[in-house]
């Protein structure tokens, strides 16, 4: 369950990764601008029907959008590290279940032994 549960974990953390750099990369890409106390912020300015993203009470849209990508680079950092995290649990935990040598097992060569020597 432990080693289940922190593959979970692991999956979880990539996917947060992977979301966080695909909004990191629009975000690099708006065009903003200040209107009326807010930023208003679009990813195509040519494109009449494209999403807008309006954020109020924001009277400087350079230090929003510069707040916004350092918290996005920082969620993508710890998640990174979570996944490290999850991955060292995973592969302590198959190295601890699955590569365990018993004492009481012998290997035996096929030579003969002290007692029993061949005559030529």
């Amino acid at each position: 369950m432990y080693f289940l549960l922190s593959a979970l974990g692991l999956v979880a953390c990539v996917l947060a990764v992977a979301f966080a750099a695909h909004h990191y990369l629009q975000m690099t890409k708006f065009t903003c601008d200040t209107i009326l106390e807010s930023c208003q912020c679009k990813l195509d300015t040519a494109d009449p029907l494209g999403r807008t993203f309006v954020y109020q009470d924001a009277a400087d849209c350079g230090s929003l959008i510069s707040t916004l990508n350092l918290y996005l680079l920082l969620q993508m950092v710890l998640n990174l590290i979570a996944a490290l995290v999850c991955l060292l649990a995973c592969f302590m935990m198959w190295k601890h279940r699955y590569q365990v040598f018993y004492v009481g097992v012998r290997f035996y060569p096929l030579t003969a032994t002290e007692g029993q020597q061949q005559k030529v």
